[in-house]
């Protein structure tokens, strides 16, 4: 009796043992993704300073942006390591060079799975305040959360993910910068995610420079009459869903409108975007309003991609949209402008292409790995 107790003492006094070490040397194990996190970024916060036609920039208050977790996030937002096969990242579906879209009607995923939406554009995502199409995500954060484990998208699971990053020493290296420990939990993943995409604003476009920075110049004749047509609530009436203010301009009211896309002969819809997260009837066929910024860069257009063009776009709501029990009362024929509005209108539609920030791109470390997947 004495010597099994002893055996026991000493195989407990090892684990114990093992245990310290393992915490001293810094190979902690890694936290299953349903942990729950208060991690908070130990780097000096910085100002995401917005350029000119955009308000400041909302910041939750337990993810303060720093340079480290700005930069983690960006080289996270690159990673094809997040996705189950290593080929898909999140710059696959939001491409900087493509508006931060994918030029395609809706998107594909791992083996070349396809979704039944378009990728929406990361630009001025900041501003959303629910994500998705349909505002199922209520941040940023839990946004980036979505594709990773969706099985048409990355389909790897969270925990899966983390762990690709806890392999690599590269990454604790980061997240020890960042987050003051390479315990990696996805929660510090998506919140460097979050940081990163707050980065990537547009604005000092034409239109900008021209509505609220005073330079007359900046528009040409033709975009100056198109802003008529598109605030004028007889006419285009635009800007009852993509508001300009006095100060700045999202071209977004964060809304949820059916604008007759998707509806099929009978009035019905194959995706009941909104009316999905609220089973509210009014909520049927709604899709969240998307920001104009950058839209000649972001085709196709709509929800689903159904329209190639803008001037398909603005051909749709000439057409007051498909009709349907649930239109959006602001949609109503418009067929009475003539074509000078409607080329000035698409003339307009194109001076909203702003600036993006220089660092926004791949970083070197995506671009090394890019290669390295072409070359096999």
């Amino acid at each position: 009796m004495t010597q099994n107790r002893a055996l026991i003492l000493l195989l407990a006094g090892m684990l114990l043992g093992g245990l310290l070490w393992r915490g001293l040397h810094g190979n902690q194990p890694v936290a299953f993704a349903g942990e729950s996190s208060t991690a908070r970024p130990i780097g000096t916060p910085v100002t995401i300073k917005p350029p000119l036609g955009l308000p400041p920039v909302p910041i939750p208050p337990d993810n303060p942006p720093t340079p480290e977790t700005i930069a983690l996030g960006r080289r996270l937002y690159y990673d094809p390591g997040l996705s189950v096969d290593g080929t898909v990242s999140c710059a696959t579906c939001h491409e900087a060079g493509l508006g931060f879209t994918d030029d395609k009607p809706v998107s594909q995923g791992v083996q070349n799975r396809t979704g039944t939406r378009s990728a929406p554009t990361v630009i001025n995502s900041a501003y959303n305040q629910l994500q998705f199409w349909d505002g199922r995500a209520p941040s940023l954060e839990k946004q980036a959360e979505g594709p990773i484990a969706n099985p048409v998208e990355m389909a790897h699971t969270l925990d899966g993910a983390v762990k690709h990053l806890q392999r690599d020493a590269g990454y604790r290296d980061a997240f020890r910068a960042a987050w003051g420990t390479d315990q990696i939990t996805i929660d510090m993943v998506t919140k460097s995610i979050a940081s990163f995409e707050r980065t990537v604003l547009s604005g000092n476009s034409p239109f900008d420079r021209y509505y609220y920075g005073g330079d007359k110049k900046a528009l040409s004749l033709s975009a100056q009459r198109g802003l008529k047509v598109f605030q004028d609530p007889k006419r285009g009436n635009c800007a009852a869903c993509h508001a300009i203010g006095k100060n700045y301009a999202l071209f977004c009211d964060n809304q949820f409108h059916n604008i007759g896309v998707g509806a099929d002969l009978q009035g019905g819809f194959t995706d009941a975007g909104r009316y999905s997260q609220t089973r509210n009837d009014a909520d049927m066929g709604a899709f969240k309003t998307p920001t104009l910024r950058n839209i000649a860069q972001t085709a196709p257009y709509m929800h689903d991609g159904s329209l190639k063009t803008l001037k398909d776009v603005i051909d749709h709501y000439i057409g007051g949209g498909n009709s349907n029990p649930h239109l959006d009362k602001e949609i109503h024929v418009l067929d009475f402008l003539s074509g000078e509005e409607r080329a000035d209108l698409l003339e307009f539609l194109n001076s909203l292409t702003g600036e993006l920030p220089p660092d926004v791109g791949p970083p070197t470390e995506a671009k090394n790995v890019k290669a390295r997947a072409e070359n096999k």
